[in-house]
């Protein structure tokens, strides 16, 4: 993967921050902190789109029917036996 050098420019409180990240000894560097940064943003989006679609879906899914909390534990106990 090539990489890409990048300018950003921090307030002093945001520098600190970063500062102190690293010397936690959580990153080694500013760039490792803000690629997790990244990665961290990125996975929650792709979380949010997961639960989009999930929710598009359960919406789609046609007229909801009642909930039976008895059948749920039921079968909740039943694959619970099944899996011993």
């Amino acid at each position: 993967m090539s990489m890409h050098r990048k300018t950003i420019t921090l307030t002093e409180q945001q520098d600190d921050w970063v500062k102190g990240q690293i010397e936690s000894g959580q990153f080694g560097n500013d760039s490792e902190y803000i690629r997790d940064l990244i990665r961290r943003d990125q996975q929650a989006k792709e979380r949010l789109a997961t639960l989009r679609q999930a929710l598009g879906e359960g919406e789609s899914s046609g007229k909801p029917k009642p909930l039976d909390i008895s059948a749920i534990k039921a079968a909740g106990r039943k694959r619970m036996k099944a899996a011993d």
